[in-house]
């Protein structure tokens, strides 16, 4: 049963939204058809496959516009394009906001688009995962972020669960009712006029589903709201929570308008609804028999001509002509990012005590295997050598553990930068500056004992020094994962390709071969390599200088036969090096964190388009 159109309630909103799509259709575009046609000369009389064909519904404020049908309709499809998701150059017909044409990217930040699977951090509460979303789309402040919050976890019902962690998987969190509606409450936090939702009771038991379904009907009632939903079997009080039903079936309308015309026209059509089976799952067991007739939809359409007048005096355009500008200046949402990254990393028992004990123990182990190398003989030359080489080679493959951290981020920034939320190059600084300090800390807790325990050049310069490559390298191969996690699609693609060009620049670095027995079409990768720099820093650091030139590293019948100064020379090294290739690996730093802004950008904006 329709609820009446009546003045919002106090305190409700004064802008109210009603969709309508005319003649809308979109197709699946065949590319190895068209090759085929034009190249090959066959010519194919196949019907081209409509995911939507000349759909034609409404949703209403104050009303759940509920999508239905069985699996394959189109239900998420046409959600998809309601939300401004789906470009509007690739779909035929109108989408209308008010009875205006709807533009995408301001729609997409004034409404709310809660997706089927939960993109939410595992880490973080309840009360926190609803903080940093109001902190990022909402203007006035931390104080009313937190006003809009507590609001909020009344109204969903999770004040009880504030303070626990979202969860998922193998960690133990709250439980599927309250995690999809933090979900929903991530979307309300600006408190949207439309709210669209795709499968809301989607692996949920009986009782949590009504419970969301509920929730979504007080805020129709209460706040009139513009609620459109998927769904798929709804029990028999779910069903009546629905104000508004469209049936697709093959991307057709076959029914768009009340539950209880939906039962007139099954009567009507000669069919006698059990009673064990509600009104929506049998119509899409005999779907294919409720072809509407041109005559009852223009008597439909007459019957509510006066009503959606009445409707259309009542919508404000408020709704579409609000200023595109983000909630907060690009300082606040670096440390808004920066603030929510933190707690991530600090809660990932994985990424931060796991390392943080790696590199200690690291450092512990390779101080004690090379405690009693000594200083001279070649013996002692190759074994610092080797040492330099392994330590480095540890360092710059022991970041990729921060893969799965940077593909989550990737899919809620994806999320989140599409609703107008954050800037890209807001989040790419908050990360680069998050793990600055974090990657500082781990280098000296890999430096402290090596350094001293292996009795490198022992002198406070040489040992600050040493650091700061150690500090770069750790910096340098953070901000390589971070660029490729922008760029591969998935975990398993990740790990292959960091791993083939670690790979490849250890094999190129001049270790195994010399710079110049390098064939010159590969020589691009020896100057490209990321081992390279740091291992020349390495042996500057600890045979350069005065002190290189004083140090005999080998004796031949008593007498000095190689010094330091001389030793770099044969490796072709200069003592300029020593800051030039600190200066070149601070521009590969800066070079992987642009290039991963442009790659998430590029996206982003692919997403949104």
């Amino acid at each position: 049963m329709e609820l009446p159109v009546k003045a919002p309630v106090s305190g409700s909103r004064k802008a109210l939204c009603r969709l309508e799509t005319k003649s809308l259709s979109y197709k699946l575009c065949s590319k190895f058809d068209e090759f085929s046609s034009v190249c090959c000369g066959v010519t194919s009389e196949k019907i081209p496959k409509y995911i939507l064909k000349d759909v034609s519904c409404e949703a209403r404020p104050r009303q759940i516009t509920a999508i239905a049908g069985p699996s394959g309709a189109g239900k998420t499809t046409l959600l998809e394009i309601l939300a401004g998701k789906i470009s509007l150059r690739n779909v035929s017909g109108k989408v209308l906001v008010n009875d205006r044409p709807m533009d995408a990217k301001h729609f997409r930040r004034i409404s709310g688009f809660v997706s089927q699977d939960d993109a939410l951090f595992p880490l973080l509460t309840v009360e926190e995962t609803l903080m940093y979303s109001a902190l990022l789309r909402l203007s006035g402040g931390r104080k009313h972020a937190v006003t809009r919050v507590r609001g909020l976890l009344k109204e969903l019902g999770l004040d009880h669960v504030a303070s626990s962690r979202i969860g998922g998987g193998s960690n133990c969190g709250i439980s599927g009712g309250e995690r999809r509606r933090v979900s929903i409450g991530v979307d309300l936090v600006h408190d949207p006029a439309v709210v669209l939702i795709d499968e809301p009771t989607s692996g949920l038991d009986s009782a949590s589903a009504l419970h969301v379904i509920t929730l979504l009907k007080s805020m129709v009632v209460n706040q009139g709201k513009t609620i459109i939903l998927t769904i798929h079997q709804p029990g028999f009080r779910i069903l009546e929570l629905f104000d508004r039903l469209v049936l697709l079936s093959n991307g057709f309308v076959v029914h768009n308008g009340t539950l209880n015309l939906l039962e007139e026209r099954l009567k009507f059509a000669g069919h006698r609804i059990p009673r064990h089976v509600n009104v929506l799952e049998f119509a899409i067991d005999v779907i294919e028999s409720l072809v509407i007739p041109t005559s009852e939809t223009h008597v439909n359409q007459s019957n509510l001509q006066t009503r959606n007048s009445e409707l259309r005096l009542a919508c404000s355009n408020n709704c579409e002509e609000k200023p595109l500008s983000y909630p907060n200046s690009q300082f606040q949402e670096v440390l808004i990012l920066g603030q929510r990254f933190c707690y991530n990393i600090f809660r990932t028992k994985q990424l931060f005590a796991t390392r943080v004990i790696q590199a200690l123990v690291a450092g512990l182990v390779l101080g004690t295997i090379y405690l009693n190398v000594g200083d001279t003989g070649q013996v002692a030359l190759q074994t610092r050598i080797g040492f330099f080489a392994f330590s480095l080679t540890f360092l710059l493959s022991s970041t990729t553990e921060g893969l799965p951290i940077f593909l989550q981020e990737r899919r809620i920034l994806m999320r989140e930068t599409s609703r107008g939320a954050y800037r890209v190059s807001s989040y790419v600084l908050a990360n680069t500056l998050i793990f600055i300090p974090f990657l500082l800390m781990v280098g000296l807790l890999f430096t402290t004992p090596v350094y001293w325990l292996i009795g490198l050049r022992r002198e406070i310069d040489g040992f600050l020094y040493f650091s700061l490559v150690v500090w770069m390298v750790l910096l340098m191969s953070n901000s390589f994962v971070a660029c490729f996690s922008a760029l591969v699609p998935n975990f398993i693609m990740g790990t292959s390709v960091i791993s083939g060009l670690m790979g490849s620049f250890f094999l190129f670095s001049g270790y195994f071969i010399s710079k110049d027995n390098i064939p010159d079409y590969w020589i691009f990768m020896h100057y490209l390599s990321m081992f390279k720099y740091p291992f020349e820093c390495f042996m500057i650091n600890e045979y350069g200088g005065e002190l290189g030139k004083r140090r005999c590293l080998e004796f031949k019948e008593g007498e000095c036969s190689l010094y330091g100064s001389g030793f770099l020379k044969q490796q072709d090294l200069k003592q300029s090096q020593k800051w030039s290739n600190l200066a070149l690996m601070l521009c590969f730093i800066v070079s992987y964190r642009v290039l991963c802004f442009f790659i998430l950008w590029y996206r982003c904006y692919r997403s949104r388009k």
